[in-house]
């Protein structure tokens, strides 16, 4: 009876509708092919004089509620949500202040701030909770995630633990009305005499993220203020936004989570097409998450809207590779090695792009009204399925991590698991025994190694630090290498960061998004991986790693630095920045005199970076490049957090007029057309590069770039445009390296004088097939200069990319390809008197 009031509430009783608008979720729209971040409009930051009261530390030990006096923000009338009348930003404070002063069962903490600096809300509803109370439910959480085994036997927990739901909204600024249909729930449920949900939130705790990305709500624009789409950066983690989520998704370790995205036609409910992720245990998500998805579907038919009377599910509707759960970097999937069953709902009528500026304005408000709709109802449903099922989906969550800390392979699921399941969905793998990332001599990189493990541990990762040496797989490790037991609750979470993956290509026609990404292979430290036997480890679990910065040399040596970590690139551009005579050898060691030791030893601390005594003196001096660049958001981070001097420029940059008399190197990637150049602009790119400035190119844009300003004589060819992975790739002293592609190209027929750097190898993960002609494909580039360099007409040096070294602010381990390319390209400062005086810092 309890249940069926439950329905009954949560569908019809609605508090007064706040308007909100949403976009669509994953990425472009489907037959249009993934895309690049794309540059967004950055707002200011928010008036200083919004201040905000109390502590928004996350503290079990305070209890249920806990209020929060939100600061609030001035009116913003070009909020782009209020054409739609849905509920702008400045709005959302306000309502939430007023819902805590009138209801014991809302909680508001503010979780971060957006790149803007705008506050990010989580919104928890639940019955209230005396910190004895609240404590409780932290240490049965806890149980679930660390001991399992404890969990499964413990009564009390399955008794009374209040089963966790988090409801993420507006991901994609533009995808607007998940905001407002959760404020609609938030204002029942915290204001609602109904008994149905008063015990729904007895027995479940609400979270709700109320708005991801404030900054992109506002102006209308699908990515942050940095440029970022948010919802492609979960392993990556590259945004404050997306911290504030990952480290949401570990705090509360819920039993299902809602992305709420737009828009798909009819609307779209996952469970996902095959590819699945081949680390889920997934038989522990599909019986409910196929189950869920019909439910929602029922409640979204339930409206009435003719608009979405046919509700899309992909895993049932779609071809495999159409609306794939392959990669970690979405908010669903990433959720799912937390121990969720979590779906991408996409509402169905658009209200962004160009339907926003060219529709009337009551048509897009009886659309976003519909949308708001259809969000509301997915979160109701969603509630009542948990309600219904907590204690088996509680069972499925520890079930989970149990299995991983036993070491148990995953489970064989049969044809007809769910309806429509088949050998197409069938995606398993061998968890190795252990991960190792070493210390000392075989690690590639000190810098590199740390920021792996802290980022690990960042997304509940154990690892563990070595007391003293062992032995793993026949190889002898010293004492404070790391060690990741894949024997561990989140072993899903542990693999997909650090495995390689898996060449998708003879498996599925298409793939959503990119389908390759590793940690191992791609972020620069010495991964080894241990495939089976004894291991001995005795160390300490490691809450971050140890400092890697040190000045390993006598007083009076000349110190040297080898650059092959960003953090050594960083390093370099701080000791240039601070006027410091540094030479770069032939093989990329820098050189920085023994005057200037105590500069060396700040930013050894600084950056964790290790200098050690330089075996010989000289080289070539070096200067910290000043860079103009044609550039996506990504790489735009990169090259910044490297420590470079960065303009942005664009077609329309330079026609305005553009200072070109202290730049160094043109990197141009996007942005960028010669044919579109005004001719005082065209004159003032000529008259730089007559100079001898440097060129670096990236991609198809960089490529044309290249062919019309006729710098080096290398023919690009194009791979296929959706073709993408990680690749083998070797230089030209033959050593053999990984990178990463998207939309590849090679360079064939170079001209005199013109180097091939890399050349392509085998596709180790990722998808790349070939057009319908047979061109573009993985046996074309075989063998084919995968990045080249040479010297121009007018003398100065250029590198061509055919590679993706920045994509997404991700293959960390291969920005020093960047950096070397500037540092060679740009001019050679005139050489420093040995007698200068060097400034010490």
């Amino acid at each position: 009876m309890r249940s069926a009031l439950l329905v009954l509430s949560l569908l019809v009783a609605v508090a007064t509708p706040v308007s909100a608008s949403p976009d669509r979720g994953r990425g472009a729209e489907p037959g249009n092919g993934p895309e690049r971040n794309a540059v967004a409009a950055q707002d200011p930051p928010p008036s200083a004089r919004a201040t905000a009261r109390g502590d928004n530390r996350p503290d079990g030990g305070r209890g249920y509620p806990r209020r929060t006096h939100l600061r609030t923000y001035p009116e913003d009338p070009t909020d782009k949500a209020i054409k739609l009348d849905l509920a702008p930003y400045h709005s959302l404070a306000p309502k939430l202040n007023d819902l805590q002063r009138r209801s014991d069962r809302i909680s508001v903490e503010v979780i971060g701030q957006s790149t803007a600096g705008r506050d990010l809300y989580l919104v928890t509803l639940t019955a209230p909770e005396s910190p004895a109370e609240t404590r409780r439910q932290e240490t049965w959480r806890d149980r679930i995630g660390n001991d399992p085994a404890a969990a499964r036997r413990d009564p009390f927990l399955h008794t009374a633990y209040k089963a966790p739901i988090w409801i993420n909204a507006n991901i994609h600024g533009d995808e607007w009305e998940g905001t407002d249909g959760a404020l609609r729930v938030i204002d029942h449920l915290a204001t609602t005499s109904d008994r149905a949900a008063l015990e729904l939130l007895r027995r479940n705790r609400v979270h709700i993220n109320l708005t991801a990305n404030p900054d992109g709500r506002v102006a209308g624009t699908r990515s942050n203020a940095a440029g970022f789409d948010l919802n492609r950066d979960f392993v990556t983690a590259s945004q404050p936004e997306s911290r504030a989520m990952r480290d949401l998704v570990r705090r509360t370790q819920p039993l299902m989570v809602l992305d709420e995205h737009g828009y798909v036609e009819d609307t779209l409910i996952e469970p996902t097409t095959p590819p699945h992720g081949q680390n889920y245990d997934f038989d522990l998500y599909l019986k409910h998450g196929y189950e869920g998805a019909l439910r929602m579907a029922e409640a979204v038919r339930a409206l009435g809207h003719p608009e979405a009377a046919a509700p899309v599910i992909p895993f049932r509707d779609y071809e495999p590779g159409v609306w794939d759960g392959w990669a970690p970097i979405y908010t669903a999937q990433y959720s799912m090695y937390h121990g969720a069953v979590s779906y991408t709902v996409e509402v169905p009528m658009r209200v962004n792009h160009a339907e926003y500026v060219t529709l009337p304005v009551p048509e897009l408000r009886r659309r976003s009204r519909i949308n708001t709709d259809v969000v509301e109802a997915t979160i109701r449903s969603t509630l009542d399925y948990v309600h219904r099922h907590r204690t088996s989906l509680l069972d499925n969550q520890i079930e989970m991590f149990r299995r991983g800390a036993a070491g148990e392979p995953q489970r064989h699921i049969p044809d007809g698991f769910v309806p429509g399941f088949g050998p197409e969905d069938r995606y398993t793998t061998e968890f190795p025994r252990a991960y190792v990332i070493p210390t000392g001599p075989d690690q590639r990189s000190g810098p590199a190694a740390a920021r792996l493990v802290d980022h690990l541990v960042a997304n509940d990762v154990r690892v563990q630090r070595a007391e003293r040496p062992f032995t793993a797989a026949g190889r002898r490790y010293q004492a404070g290498s790391y060690v990741v037991d894949m024997r561990q609750p989140k072993r899903g979470m542990a693999n997909v960061l650090l495995e390689a993956g898996r060449d998708l290509s003879d498996r599925v026609p298409v793939m959503y998004d990119i389908s390759a990404w590793s940690h191992r292979l791609l972020w620069g430290a010495s991964v080894d991986v241990v495939r089976d036997g004894p291991l001995d480890v005795r160390g300490r679990h490691v809450t971050a790693a140890y400092p890697t910065g040190a000045v390993d040399a006598a007083p009076g040596r000349d110190l040297a630095l080898r650059l092959v970590d960003p953090k050594d690139v960083s390093a370099v551009n701080d000791l240039l920045g601070r006027g410091l005579p540094l030479h770069r050898q032939d093989d990329d060691t820098v050189v920085v005199p023994a005057a200037a030791r105590s500069a060396a030893a700040e930013v050894a601390d600084r950056h964790g970076v290790r200098f050690t005594a330089a075996d010989a003196p000289g080289g070539t001096p070096m200067r910290r490049p000043v860079v103009a660049a044609a550039v996506a958001a990504d790489e735009l981070k990169a090259l910044r957090d490297m420590g470079f001097e960065v303009h942005p420029v664009s077609t329309a940059a330079l026609g305005a007029g553009f200072d070109w008399s202290r730049v160094d190197v043109l990197f141009v990637s996007s942005g960028l057309d010669l044919d579109q150049l005004t001719p005082g602009a065209k004159a003032s790119l000529d008259a730089f590069l007559a100079r001898g400035g440097g060129v670096v190119t990236r991609g198809a844009t960089g490529a044309r770039f290249n062919a019309d300003a006729g710098v080096l004589p290398a023919r690009a060819v194009a791979g296929k445009e959706d073709a993408n992975g990680i690749v083998t790739v070797t230089d030209h002293a033959g050593r053999t390296g990984h990178s990463f592609v998207y939309a590849p190209l090679w360079f064939t027929d170079p001209g005199t004088g013109v180097t091939a750097e890399q050349r392509y190898g085998e596709l180790v993960a990722g998808h790349w097939t070939t057009r319908a002609d047979g061109s573009g494909g993985q046996d074309s580039a075989a063998g084919q200069a995968a990045v080249v360099s040479g010297t121009s007409p007018h003398g100065g040096k250029a590198v061509l990319f055919g590679t993706e070294p920045l994509f997404r602010d991700h293959p960390k381990g291969l920005y020093r390809e960047v950096a070397d390319a500037l540092y060679r390209t740009a001019p050679v400062p005139a050489r420093i008197p040995t007698s200068a005086p060097v400034p010490t810092g």
